[in-house]
C-alpha cells in the first residue's frame, strides 16, 4: 500500500492523541525522589488507546498499558519489572492480543522475558520465495488494470499463537552472557476467506479466484505436510555480548548475539524437524553527547539442518521482542518501505543503519519527554534459496511468476520521529521508500520503540 495525503491527517491525530494522553503517564505508587527526573516504584510508562498505522496492515485501534517498576530509583532509567498488555485490531482485519513480561530481578542474576501472543491475519502478505526470483506484478492487485486478478492475490489467511520464555545471564563479571529458552508456535494457514471478507459489502467485492498461495499448493511448491500450518516447538541456546548504556535507545555500546533454534522432528507437525542459526551484531556510536548517535545492525539467519515449514520462513530470530511481531524481510521491523514478507528464503542477510537525533527535551508535570528524529537505510537479500521444482507450473505461466535469477539486495531509505516518555516508553513513526518497484512503493509505520 502506498502513502496518501490522508496519512498526514492521521499522523497529526496520533501525535495529538499521544500528548493528550501524557497526563495519564505521571501517576505512580510512590513519591518522587529528590531528583525530579528519577522515577521510583510502579509507574505507568504508557496507558493509551492504541492508535497506530502500518501501510501493510492499516489503522490499528485498541488499548495498551505498559507498567514499569523502578524500585528505589537507584537504577533509573533501568527498571526492575515491566508488564505490557495489548488488545488491538487493524482495519485490514488483523488482530493482536499480547502479554509481555521483562525483568532482571525475578530470578537473581538472570533476565527473564515471557511473551504470550495471539495474532490473526486474514490477509497475510505472501509473495513466494527467494526474493526477486518470485515475480511481483502489481497489476494483479490493481482493480483498474486489465491484468487484475484480485486485491487478495498476494495473500493468505493465517492465525498464529506464540508463547516464548527466554532466560539470559552473565558469564563472569563482564559483558559476555548466555541465553536459553523455549518457544512454541501454532499456525493455522489457508486460502483467503473470500466469503468472510465480502460479508456485508455491496461494492469492492473480492472475486472468488485462486491466489498465489493456492497456486503454490497446486504446483507442489508448498507440501501437504505444511499447507495447513501446525505446531512447532523450539529449544533455544546462544551467547551474547552486551555493553549498551541504555536499552531503549543506546548512545554507545555493542549488542551481539549468536542464537541456535532446534526443532526436533517429533516437536514439529509433519515431522519437519530443522535447526536455525541467527547471528546479529548491533553497534551504537555517540556523535554529540546525549543528543546524536549513529546505530547499525547486521543480521544473518540461516537454516542449518532439515527444512523449516514455509510458514516459519519469515520468522526473524531474536532474544528480545521489541514489537508484537518479529518477521520479515520487508515491513516495519526489517525493511521499512518494502512489502511485508517480500524477501523469504532458507537464509538471508539484513543490514540497517540509523542516525538518531534527540532535538527537544521537556517535562509534562512529573513526566520526562524527549522528541527525536532519525534517518535510515535498510537492505536485505536471500543468501540461501528455497529449492523450487517448477515442473508442475504450466510453461506458459512460468514467466508470470518466476525469474531465473539469484536475489540481489532489496534497499529502502527514509526518516522517522520518536516521542520518548520517561526514556523507556517510545512512540515511533517511520516512513520508508523502496528503491525498486519490484518491492512495492513506500510504507508508513506508527508504533512503538526504535527498530533495534
Amino acid at each position: 500500500m502506498g502513502y496518501s495525503t490522508n496519512n498526514g491527517k492521521l499522523l497529526t491525530a496520533i501525535i495529538i492523541a499521544t500528548f493528550m494522553s501524557m497526563p495519564l503517564l505521571c501517576s505512580g505508587s510512590t513519591e518522587e525522589s529528590q531528583d525530579d527526573n528519577v522515577k521510583t516504584g510502579w509507574r505507568l510508562g504508557g496507558l493509551l488507546p492504541t492508535i497506530t498505522f502500518d501501510s501493510d496492515l492499516g489503522l490499528q485501534y485498541g488499548a495498551l498499558v505498559n507498567i514499569f517498576d523502578y524500585g528505589d530509583g537507584a537504577r533509573f532509567p533501568r527498571y526492575d519489572h515491566s508488564l505490557y498488555f495489548e488488545v488491538s485490531r487493524f482495519t485490514g482485519g488483523s488482530g493482536v492480543n499480547r502479554f509481555f513480561y521483562d525483568s532482571d530481578r525475578l530470578l537473581n542474576g538472570i533476565r527473564t522475558t515471557f511473551d504470550a501472543t495471539y495474532i490473526t491475519d486474514p490477509l497475510l502478505d505472501f509473495f513466494g520465495f527467494n526474493g526477486y526470483q518470485s515475480v511481483y506484478n502489481r497489476d494483479f492487485i490493481d482493480p483498474d488494470s486489465e491484468d487484475y486478478i484480485s486485491r487478495a492475490f498476494y495473500a493468505l489467511d493465517r492465525k498464529k499463537f506464540r508463547a516464548k520464555l527466554d532466560l539470559q545471564g552473565k558469564i563472569g563479571d563482564g559483558s559476555f552472557g548466555w541465553l536459553s529458552g523455549f518457544e512454541t508456535y501454532h499456525f493455522s494457514v489457508g486460502s483467503v476467506n473470500i466469503d468472510k471478507l465480502n460479508k456485508g459489502k455491496t461494492k469492492d467485492m473480492l472475486p472468488d479466484v485462486s491466489g498465489l498461495y493456492d497456486r503454490y499448493v497446486e504446483w507442489g511448491l508448498i507440501s501437504q505436510d505444511e499447507q495447513d500450518g501446525g505446531w512447532v516447538n523450539y529449544l533455544k541456546g546462544g551467547l551474547t555480548y552486551d555493553t549498551r548504556d541504555h536499552e531503549p535507545n543506546p548512545m554507545q555500546g555493542i549488542w551481539t548475539e549468536a542464537i541456535v533454534l532446534i526443532a526436533p522432528g517429533f516437536l514439529v507437525s509433519g515431522d519437519m524437524g530443522h535447526a536455525r542459526l541467527s547471528l546479529a551484531h548491533r553497534q551504537y556510536f555517540t556523535l554529540i553527547p546525549n543528543d546524536l548517535s549513529l546505530a547499525y545492525r547486521i543480521n544473518i539467519q540461516q537454516n542449518i539442518g532439515g527444512q523449516a515449514p514455509f510458514y516459519l520462513q519469515s520468522m526473524v530470530v531474536t532474544s528480545f521482542l521489541r514489537g508484537f511481531a518479529s518477521e520479515g524481510l520487508g515491513g516495519r521491523s526489517t525493511l521499512r518501505g518494502i512489502l511485508r514478507h517480500r524477501v523469504v528464503g532458507n537464509g538471508y542477510a539484513l543490514g540497517n543503519v540509523e542516525l538518531r537525533w534527540k532535538f527537544l527535551y521537556f517535562n509534562i508535570r512529573n513526566t520526562e519527554v524527549y522528541l527525536g528524529l532519525n534517518g535510515f537505510m535498510d537492505a536485505g537479500m536471500v543468501i540461501d534459496k528455497v529449492k523450487m521444482n517448477l515442473d508442475d507450473v504450466p510453461e506458459n505461466e512460468r514467466h508470470l511468476f518466476f525469474e531465473d535469477t539469484n536475489d540481489t539486495p532489496h534497499v529502502s531509505a527514509g526518516a522517522g520521529l520518536r516521542i520518548a516518555i520517561n526514556r523507556n516508553f517510545i512512540v515511533a513513526l517511520d516512513y520508508g521508500k523502496a528503491f525498486d518497484r519490484r518491492d512495492g512503493d513506500a510504507g508508513l509505520y506508527i508504533g512503538l520503540n526504535y527498530l533495534f
